[in-house]
């Protein structure tokens, strides 16, 4: 399998894909496509018409679009553990799933995935303030009512498709000094953590592609850190 990707600093669908493949073993091979270049359109136009990224290419397969890509793995590895097992636990897992993939303008607006960049705590706005609370208490849901009755600090337990999906929210929180509830601390500290997301941050840092007014500032060198709030976000 071949997965078509944007720059690791600020492709957050591209992360999605690639994060959950690189944490479940899921072997396959990737190549970056450079995003607001003039030769991304005609690079990525020959692999998918729709012109953007992710696309994973599997023989005569291809499949585009973060969710559908995650639901193609779902099927070609189903013993991998890409949903949970438990079927009330992957319904749930599924709908906050297409809740991020859907939602969340808000944030998405305020605060663009950066793994080069740190920045200050970010001034919210009643959309982003909005967003960050329906996102705190969809973590705290499903870590409370299902993450707690299996062996694993993610929302489910272990590792699954709905952790990829939030994976560049964590980021964002970190980067933009978003501060969240001690249980919502520990889910993303195990994130930021996982060695498939300290991978995908180290390779993005390391990217050519940077320009000079996208240089990385000497806080993003350092790892994300959750910032944390003694309240709910």
């Amino acid at each position: 399998m071949h997965l078509y990707i944007g720059n690791k600093l600020y492709s957050s669908w591209s992360l999605r894909p690639w994060l959950l493949m690189r944490a479940l073993d899921i072997p396959f091979e990737e190549t970056v496509v450079p995003l607001d270049t003039p030769e991304f359109k005609a690079q990525i136009g020959k692999v998918s018409e729709a012109g953007r990224v992710p696309v994973l290419v599997d023989g005569e397969v291809t499949v585009w679009e973060s969710l559908a890509i995650t639901e193609y793995l779902a099927e070609r590895f189903p013993e991998s553990g890409v949903w949970p097992t438990d079927q009330t636990a992957r319904a749930h897992a599924r709908s906050i799933s297409s809740e991020m993939h859907a939602g969340f303008g808000g944030l998405r607006a305020a605060c663009p995935m950066n793994f080069g960049k740190v920045f200050g705590s970010r001034d919210r706005g009643e959309e982003l303030a909005a967003d960050v609370q329906r996102i705190g208490a969809l973590w705290r849901e499903a870590l409370e009512n299902f993450g707690s009755k299996h062996d694993g600090p993610f929302l489910y337990g272990a590792f699954s498709a709905a952790d990829a999906m939030y994976a560049p929210v964590v980021a964002r929180f970190a980067g933009y000094g978003i501060s969240v509830d001690p249980l919502c601390m520990a889910y993303m500290t195990a994130v930021i953590d996982h060695a498939a997301f300290q991978q995908w941050r180290r390779e993005g840092l390391a990217e050519p592609w940077i320009v000079e007014a996208d240089e990385v500032n000497e806080p993003a060198l350092k790892n994300f850190r959750p910032h944390l709030n003694a309240g709910r976000s």
